[in-house]
């Protein structure tokens, strides 16, 4: 039995890993990384269903490793290019997450990494504290937080850095902190491969400057056609979604009622699920 086990959660990391695999390249550009070993472990199945709408389910996802020395010291950049400075801690750029064996979702193989969003665009994954991105003149909403090697971001003060910024030729000329009420997409993103990673698909999103559950929650809508409300900042399980394209649209909504004009939302990102290569 132990061996089967062992098996299925083999399989299910290398599928993990191709996927996130062209998922990265698509954003960055930038040739792939060999996929990581990982050592494989018992799955820890998805937890209790939170809603179920029109056919899809919610459910919560498990605990991670929480990371709490993590931080992002600062950032500079110039000339094209970022540098972050990290604090030293358990969290390392490139590492594999501890439990991302056992997860069942979509891995990356290059490991954990930074997240680096540029105003409504999708994130861009970056696995070391130095690269090339190349951000256009004018005034944007900056946004890089730190991820696990499954893309679940550390939803702590320490381990993100939101600012408004006004690039000139390539720097940062002028930077200010955000103050706005937002919410920024994550995932899901790209192509999904294979009944392990379309089964369970991890959403995440971060909040900046809103509490949610107390003065926001987050309207999702998915597919165009099923709405969920959420009141909790934490990532979910989404189950049955179907193979081909799927979309998800992101709301910050005030609990007051008022009516908010929130920079960058409502946001809306497609994604593909796909099935086992033999089935295609």
């Amino acid at each position: 039995m132990k061996f089967i086990i062992f098996m299925l959660c083999a399989i299910c990391l290398l599928s993990c890993s191709e996927a996130e695999r062209n998922a990265d390249d698509r954003v960055d550009g930038t040739p792939t990384a060999s996929e990581t070993k990982i050592e494989s472990s018992e799955a820890v199945p998805p937890g209790d269903v939170i809603t179920t709408t029109q056919g899809y389910t919610l459910r919560e996802f498990q605990e991670s490793p929480s990371f709490p020395d993590a931080r992002i010291i600062g950032y500079d950049y110039k000339d094209g290019k970022f540098e972050f400075r990290l604090s030293e801690s358990d969290y390392v750029l490139g590492s594999q997450t501890s439990d991302a064996a056992s997860k069942m979702c979509a891995n990356s193989a290059k490991g954990q990494h930074i997240h680096l969003i540029i105003d409504n665009e999708p994130y861009a994954a970056k696995y070391e504290s130095t690269f090339e991105h190349k951000i256009s003149d004018g005034e944007h909403y900056l946004l890089a937080f730190l991820s696990r090697s499954y893309h679940e971001s550390i939803k702590t003060d320490a381990a993100h850095v939101a600012e408004k910024i006004m690039v000139k030729d390539g720097s940062i000329v002028d930077r200010e902190p955000i103050t706005d009420p937002m919410l920024f997409y994550s995932r899901p993103k790209g192509t999904y491969v294979g009944e392990k990673e379309t089964k369970h698909v991890m959403l995440d999103f971060y909040a900046i400057n809103a509490e949610i559950g107390k003065d926001y929650d987050i309207r999702m809508i998915i597919n165009d056609r099923a709405k969920m409300v959420l009141d909790e900042w934490k990532p979910y399980f989404i189950e049955g979604l179907g193979l081909g394209k799927n979309s998800i649209t992101l709301s910050l909504i005030p609990k007051d009622g008022a009516k908010t004009d929130i920079p960058l939302l409502p946001v809306t990102r497609e994604f593909t699920l796909q099935g086992d290569p033999q089935e295609q």
